[in-house]
């Protein structure tokens, strides 16, 4: 280990000597006009005069004082832009010695976009947008658009392709103003080719109805917008790729786009079997199909419907034995007048994976060790179909409808052993195919200055049907299901059937009482019914079936749910101060019918809730928000019958369940400040449930019944997030930090449990940026997992350190390469495990050449397994999991 902390410190070192190698001077001034105000937000560019590139560039403060770095003995022409005035141009020559020089601008006579500009300047503020000119920031050995969006100041990719700016995740991407699969980022970063882009424009306030824009708070909505190259419009362009190796490995993934002002068409497809995942699970369950409409904010109330589901193995940070995907996706959109947008897409994933896992699970009531070895093989179809109309004949009127149908069909064959109090073998199969269609209707009307409505509606309807097999040696539960003993195994079988009907209706209306002040009046309902039926049987020697007569083995439940709400906000700018509080009112009705008779809870409810911005300059601010929210269980938690979750655990639903209450307070800071390039965020989150819904269970063993109750028990958790970024000419420092901790309570055979987890991860980071030399970019991830259960501790560690290179040389050949290396190991020593994963490829590509050559290689130490840590109220869980092996492949690819 000493050893490998002594490269890592070359590493630094080399990386800070790289960067420090140019003798450079210090430019700095103040750009003020005739009156000798600051203006703030100028741009400076640097042009060296030996061979005409960009060398440098800055953005005044708002004491309109700038700084750049410039090397020592050259000559440059230092170009001066502000929108509105006209541009200077000044030639220096350096030497050994810093330069101060101030810069008074003069009112244009004619507009910008008639001034002649010979050099694209890397960052433009606009208001609310910042531009960035990609050009200034690549250099050339960047394939999609997360490697471009990696270099931007201020913006971040994070390890699932979701791309965060000024610590705010991206909720929607734009390609030429028109949504790229309804503003998915991550499909966008992964997809989109680098060398089509020209400017990224961060918009960030963003409000997807500008008619709502001055009355509601978007200071969270952050969009992006891809400029493309002038060559890229009107024209097909895209890229064709496929590849081969040893061991029957392939990747095929052809790639093509279209754009122009009236139509555009994506068309991605991808099928590999080397580890690259286009499209999983969690991605089509979480796909948002970016914002919903302009008003959807938070009514105080929480109410989910969903049906019981399964416990699908999920991807292991999309690492597994073996994947096989196939993606096929279509996005398209058409303006058949000015004020009439047709949209929609269409996507199908179809992927098998393989997955092997060793657990050890210390059960805490009990004190009993489980220690299993799983095979799971899944299969999984995904496919999601919208439609969208936009109409907006006015400024004042806007219409859109929207459909989206999810269809998917999953199954999964696990083989387990289980060696605890007794060893048993047990085969689970697991298989569901659910559909849920989702309709939405939104109008927004403006009668003049003072008064605007915004009428919202959302149906939606769908059914689930997860069914659960499970064939054992041992008897389970013995004495609560009576299965046959005389058999030669247990053969259990469980079919479940949810129906929903839900539908959402709001109407807002907006009284802009003063030019920074407005009336927010909202009506609106939630009216949703369900239906859960359910049986567990056991399959026979003989083929037959024995049902199983008993009421509290079976479900036919009928739930229904209203909440009717009023509610009223006042928004109020006063200085640097937006306050924005305000009140709802519900009624709520939930009614069950099951076993012959029906409960029924009606409550009257008043929530309150607050918004503060403190926005003292305009790239820095303090946010409060505070919010009370009622939240409410749907049929899953009603169903009084037993329902399998897994080989171990019944759970049966409580009839008699009540709402919980949850007070939520978070304060939010952010500073992106130009000047240096310096981007700060920070948030810190608190959270306290009243009357909250605890798990009640009683286990014996490793057997375990559970169901859900309303407690006193009061739960807290407690998080925060930080990170810093700036950079220091072309080396890039960014340190991120994220703290977790909960304090929660349950009931475990019959006695109050108090769980307590603090998690804790730290990253920092330096890398280069260079244009023509090779960049490296260095970083450690520390990691420390803590849980706490009645007497029982324990305490996980991983370190993480990281490397990443790119070099482009010899006029067309580029290397990538990356590596990460853990070791990780618990508190107690039992544990202990050290691997590393290193990916590269080497590319060529003759300059103005359609084709690309490459040799690709992932896993390339050979590592062959990965661990991971959990915890909750039941047990401890370590776990170690088998990954794909070294995968070497070619690849060739043609750019259209």
């Amino acid at each position: 280990m000493k050893n490998k902390l002594t490269l890592w410190a070359s590493l630094i070192v080399l990386l800070a000597c790289t960067g420090l190698s140019a003798q450079s001077i210090t430019l700095t001034g103040k750009v003020s006009d005739s009156l000798q105000n600051p203006l703030d937000v100028a741009n400076v560019v640097a042009v060296n005069q030996k061979d005409q590139a960009l060398e440098a560039f800055g953005i005044t403060n708002p004491q309109g004082e700038y700084k750049i770095n410039l090397k020592a003995n050259n000559s440059y022409k230092i170009k001066f832009s502000y929108l509105g005035f006209a541009p200077k141009e000044f030639t220096i020559t350096t030497n050994t010695e810093d330069i101060i020089l101030n810069v008074t601008m003069l009112e244009a006579t004619q507009n910008l976009d008639e001034v002649e500009v010979t050099y694209e300047i890397p960052i433009t503020i606009k208001g609310d947008t910042l531009v960035y000119n990609t050009d200034s920031f690549v250099s050339g050995t960047e394939k999609k658009l997360a490697d471009v969006l990696e270099k931007l100041p201020g913006v971040e990719v994070n390890d699932d392709g979701e791309i965060e700016v000024e610590g705010k995740r991206v909720s929607k991407v734009m390609v030429e103003g028109e949504d790229f699969f309804d503003g998915d980022s991550k499909l966008a970063s992964k997809n989109i080719p680098a060398n089509a882009l020209d400017k990224v424009e961060v918009l960030r306030n963003y409000s997807e109805v500008s008619q709502l824009k001055g009355v509601t708070n978007n200071q969270d909505n952050i969009a992006l917008n891809i400029k493309l190259k002038e060559g890229k419009k009107k024209f097909w362009f895209g890229e064709i790729t496929a590849g081969g190796g040893a061991d029957e490995r392939y990747v095929v993934h052809p790639k093509l786009f279209y754009y122009s002002p009236k139509y555009s068409v994506s068309v991605l497809t991808d099928l590999n079997n080397v580890g690259e995942l286009p499209f999983t699970s969690r991605d089509y369950w979480n796909f948002t199909g970016g914002f919903r409409g302009g008003t959807q904010q938070n009514t105080g109330t929480s109410f989910t419907t969903s049906g019981g589901g399964l416990g699908l193995s999920l991807l292991q940070n999309n690492r597994a034995k073996e994947i096989n995907t196939k993606f096929g996706a279509v996005n398209f959109s058409y303006k058949p007048s000015n004020s009439w947008r047709l949209s929609g897409f269409g996507i199908y994933s179809y992927s098998n994976t393989l997955l092997e896992t060793v657990a050890t699970r210390q059960f805490i009531s009990s004190g009993q060790m489980e220690q299993t070895t799983t095979s799971a093989d899944q299969r999984s179809k995904l496919g999601l179909i919208k439609l969208n109309s936009s109409f907006n004949p006015s400024s004042n009127f806007q219409w859109e409808y929207d459909a989206l149908l999810r269809l998917s069909n999953e199954n999964e064959d696990t083989n387990t052993l289980s060696v605890a109090d007794v060893t048993d073998e047990i085969q689970e199969v697991q298989d569901q195919q659910p559909y849920t269609l989702t309709q939405n209707s939104n109008m927004y009307y403006t009668l003049n200055l003072k008064h605007i409505f915004a009428l919202e509606i959302e149906s939606q309807t769908g059914e689930e049907d997860p069914f659960y097999e499970a064939i054992r040696d041992q008897q389970p539960f013995a004495g609560t299901i009576p299965f046959d003993a005389g058999q030669s195994n247990f053969d259990i079988n469980q079919a479940q059937r949810v129906k929903t009907n839900r539908i959402d209706a709001k109407l807002d209306y907006f009284w802009v009482t003063g030019a920074k002040s407005n009336l927010n009046f909202t009506l609106g309902t939630t009216q949703s019914s369900q239906d859960f039926d359910s049986r567990i049987f056991q399959i026979l020697d003989g083929g037959g079936e024995l049902e199983f007569e008993e009421a509290e083995l079976g479900n036919d439940v009928r739930f229904d749910f209203s909440d009717l709400f009023a509610g009223l906000h006042l928004k109020l700018i006063a200085g640097k101060f937006t306050i924005n509080p305000g009140f709802f009112v519900h009624q709520y009705r939930a009614t069950n019918r099951q076993l012959g008779t029906s409960v029924t809870d009606e409550l009257t409810n008043v929530v309150p809730d607050l918004f503060i911005n403190w926005q003292w300059k305009q790239s820095e601010s303090l946010r409060l928000n505070y919010r009370v929210t009622r939240n409410f269980s749907d049929i899953n938690s009603f169903a009084q019958g037993l329902i399998f979750n897994n080989y171990n655990a019944l759970y049966s639903g409580n009839r008699d369940l009540e709402s919980a209450l949850y007070h939520n307070v978070s304060l939010n800071f952010f500073s992106f400040n130009m000047f240096n390039l310096q981007n700060i965020f920070a948030n810190a989150s608190y959270s306290r449930r009243i009357d909250a819904f605890k798990s009640s269970t009683a286990i014996r063993g490793i057997n375990q019944v559970n169901t859900t109750i309303n407690s006193n028990l009061e739960d807290e958790t407690l998080s925060g997030t930080g990170s810093f970024q700036r950079t220091f000419g072309k080396i890039k420092v960014s340190t991120r930090a994220t703290v977790f901790w909960s304090n929660t309570f349950n009931i475990i055979n019959d006695q109050a449990q108090n769980s307590r987890s603090l998690t804790q991860d730290y990253t920092a980071s330096l890398g280069s940026s260079f244009r023509k030399a090779p960049n490296l970019e260095i970083g450690y991830r520390y990691n420390i997992n803590n849980y706490e259960n009645g007497a029982i501790e324990s305490t996980f560690y991983t370190d993480r350190p990281f490397v990443k290179f790119d070099a482009s040389f010899l006029n067309g050949f580029i290397f990538l390469a990356d590596y990460d290396y853990f070791n990780y190991r618990d508190k107690a020593g039992t544990i202990e495990n050290e691997y590393g994963f290193l990916n590269a490829s080497l590319s060529y590509q003759k300059p103005d050449s359609h084709w690309e050559f490459s040799l690709n290689g992932t896993n390339l130490t050979n590592n062959t397994d990965l661990n991971q840590d959990s915890f909750n109220d039941l047990f401890f869980r370590t776990s170690q999991y088998l990954v794909q092996p070294r995968y070497i492949y070619f690849k060739i690819k043609y750019d259209l």
